[in-house]
């Protein structure tokens, strides 16, 4: 069931990362587990005057088919229970997409519409060590499960962290656990992403196998997941990869394709065995 979510405050925590915390209305919501949790949030495409919070069934009832309000997914920073607050962290590029340049102009007192949570990785007490590999996209996420290490439970487990980031004015000051190491490569055009980010993983010892978490861009997601399954074995129920997002396609364009492009990966794998 849908919730509405007021914006009670607003961080600008790097050039291109903008934090707002929500408090939820009275509604169903029921937290996820995850540190991966992500809500949808509804918005009215740009220049179709729709009135927020969102009203998705009314929209759609009364509108064209191309005015149609839109949905985008994004990772649960954090959620305390206690007073419903919710916290969002959004990757903004200039006039890119729909939810970025909403993110950049929601002020304190605006209104959304949010479905979810949903949600599918949470480290594994009983991994050896931990792999977190991303990108901006992917950093609310890590930085959640990094916290996450931090609890009793992961006593003596290791993790090491790899981002990939537009520039160094990007780095956050994130919660690092003890024993645990993070790679911040700031992209260039010498080299791919993937290459900055397997240049890393290369020098890791792999002697015993990490639980992984690899997101972010889609065709660095797909390189670290061919070196993990291909040069280490890593099983599939070790490895939580998806891509966020995929450069040159807009969100519609990538989702439209997303899950040919996963039985694409799926099947050479198959091939490969």
């Amino acid at each position: 069931m849908p919730v509405i979510a007021t914006i009670t405050a607003r961080r600008q925590l790097t050039p291109d990362m903008v934090r707002l915390k929500f408090s939820l209305d009275a509604g169903d919501f029921d937290p996820s587990r995850h540190t991966d949790a992500y809500v949808k949030i509804v918005l009215p495409r740009p220049g179709t005057h729709v009135s927020e919070p969102v009203d998705e069934e009314a929209a759609r009832a009364e509108l064209p088919r191309e005015a149609w309000p839109v949905r985008r997914t994004y990772t649960v920073r954090s959620y305390d229970p206690r007073d419903r607050t919710l916290v969002i962290d959004f990757v903004i590029h200039g006039d890119e997409g729909i939810a970025g340049p909403w993110a950049r102009g929601a002020r304190v007192g605006s209104r959304v519409t949010l479905l979810g949570p949903g949600g599918k990785y949470a480290p594994d007490p009983g991994s050896a060590w931990h792999l977190l590999v991303g990108d901006e996209s992917a950093l609310p996420a890590i930085a959640a499960t990094l916290e996450l290490l931090h609890e009793p439970q992961f006593k003596g487990s290791t993790s090491v962290t790899v981002v990939s980031i537009d520039n160094a004015a990007e780095q956050q000051d994130i919660m690092v656990p003890p024993g645990a190491s993070v790679h911040w490569l700031v992209r260039n055009s010498d080299v791919s992403p993937s290459e900055q980010v397997l240049d890393v993983l290369r020098g890791l010892d792999f002697e015993s196998l990490p639980q992984a978490f690899v997101h972010g861009e889609a065709a660095m997601v797909r390189d670290v997941r061919r070196y993990l399954r291909g040069e280490h074995s890593l099983p599939l129920d070790a490895l939580s990869a998806s891509g966020y997002w995929r450069q040159g396609h807009t969100d519609e364009g990538w989702r439209a394709v997303k899950r040919e492009w996963n039985a694409s990966l799926e099947a050479e794998e198959v091939a490969a065995s």
